[in-house]
């Protein structure tokens, strides 16, 4: 599949990449599991090290950046610069760890993220990572990283001290290439089992804010994967949806921090890639368009561009529709879900109740349920506990009678060593401090 889209790739290489990316990190030898349950296909991508789907291409990543490295004979440092609302962020900084001629600096809402995403940020190991909270949202953090990468007098300023920048985000199409994969996988699954027949079409739910993980799926379609419906699931933070709706793109609203706030996103950036399909491959109409967000927060698309979004359904859920749906699957299965996975799971049985569409669907599960354990527990038990986090994960591993991953348990007694925290305007000087190895604020 990857040879398909990185070309300029040896069989020996990407072989390479790949065997080094999927490997013992991860906690089940099938990578990707494929479990039933109550009707839907839950393709869980949170095995690997950080327990987020982002381990799917984020292990393969930095391969494929120092063999390219490699191959073009570059020798500056590569600079990972990244902003994350969750997943993103501590999966970079594992796959990244102490990668020879690369540094990574993240940074992320220092009050947007859950407890265990936090604590398995700011505990990273490597001599070449940095953690940065910044006092803003996600949006801020990745308008800050954007502008660096913009900002012509400061990459020249760092390729003058050996560096360049990169970036580990889905804007890196090394990042979303990996991810085409999975879904591609899924069908062959599913087929494998005798669950559908050769040919027949299958439904894809994907929760998502930055939209890179369902353009992946959009991506699997276009090479001939038989998709038929893509099921863009929103939480409270509903942009996609109501573009979806619409046809117009507005960012200007209230921002709300939800139980899925990886998905807690009013810019997703991804979408980009698929408004300039719609506009058929147009650069300057895509190039307008996204003027218009930048200056006003908003854009409207044609007529003939909506017609390019017939192959997706849109749909989100509620706070209280993420915890109904956690609760319905464990009393009705025993499986517990993520409250991402949820809002899929919520979004796509609607959808199936209102449409009558009963084609086999896969939902993207796209974090493990340790990982948001407060907002699991209180969506089974219907109340809120006030217990310690790791009490509450070791309460929810009997609960799922799921043993503990070992990137929970390691979690235990990892020290802090990130605990450096900005404005999202001090970003540029943060990154210059980091890199000429001074640390913010000391």
């Amino acid at each position: 599949m990857l040879s398909l889209f990185l070309t300029d790739y040896t069989t020996e290489e990407l072989t390479a990449c790949i065997d080094a990316a999927y490997d013992s990190k991860f906690d089940t030898e099938e990578i990707a599991p494929l479990v039933q349950a109550d009707g839907a296909y839950y393709l869980e991508l949170f095995h690997g090290a950080t327990i987020a789907f982002k381990d799917m291409a984020l292990s393969i990543l930095p391969h494929l950046m120092t063999t390219a490295a490699k191959k073009n004979g570059i020798t500056d440092g590569i600079v990972i610069l990244t902003a994350t609302s969750g997943d993103t962020g501590k999966a970079a900084l594992a796959g990244f760890a102490d990668v020879p001629g690369t540094k990574i600096i993240v940074f992320y809402p220092k009050n947007g993220v859950s407890a265990v995403q936090e604590r398995q940020m700011v505990t990273q190991k490597g001599e070449n990572t940095a953690v940065i909270g910044i006092t803003g949202n996600f949006d801020d953090a990745q308008t800050g990283v954007k502008k660096m990468f913009n900002d012509a007098a400061m990459k020249e300023e760092l390729a003058a001290k050996g560096y360049r920048f990169s970036s580990a985000n889905s804007i890196n199409i090394g990042r979303l290439v990996p991810q085409i994969v999975y879904y591609t996988y899924a069908y062959a699954k599913l087929l494998a089992e005798g669950h559908i027949a050769d040919g027949e079409k299958i439904n894809v739910t994907v929760p998502t804010g930055n939209f890179g993980n369902i353009l992946a799926a959009y991506y699997a379609k276009q090479i001939g994967v038989p998709i038929d419906k893509l099921i863009c699931a929103s939480n409270t933070n509903k942009v996609l949806f109501d573009f979806f709706q619409t046809g117009e793109y507005d960012r200007n609203r209230e921002f709300v921090l939800t139980s899925s706030p990886s998905m807690d996103i009013l810019i997703s950036s991804n979408l980009e890639r698929l408004i300039y399909h719609i506009a058929g491959d147009d650069s300057a109409v895509t190039a307008e368009l996204m003027k218009k967000l930048a200056a006003g927060g908003k854009y409207d698309i044609t007529d003939a561009m909506k017609k390019g979004l017939s192959d997706f359904v849109s749909g989100f859920a509620t706070e209280d529709d993420t915890a109904a749906a956690i609760r319905s699957l464990y009393e009705l299965t025993g499986y517990v879900i993520d409250p991402h996975t949820a809002v899929g799971d919520s979004v796509y049985r609607r959808y199936a109740k209102a449409s009558g569409d009963a084609t086999k669907t896969v939902i993207a599960s796209t974090a493990s349920p340790f990982k948001f354990a407060r907002s699991v527990m209180s969506a089974i038990e219907g109340r809120r506990s006030e217990e310690p986090d790791m009490d509450l994960i070791e309460r929810l591993s009997k609960t799922a009678n799921v043993a503990l991953p070992p990137a929970i348990i390691e979690l235990k007694t990892a020290p802090v060593r990130h605990d450096t925290v900005c404005e999202t305007a001090e970003m540029p000087d943060v990154v210059r401090n980091i890199l000429t190895k001074q640390v913010c604020g000391k």
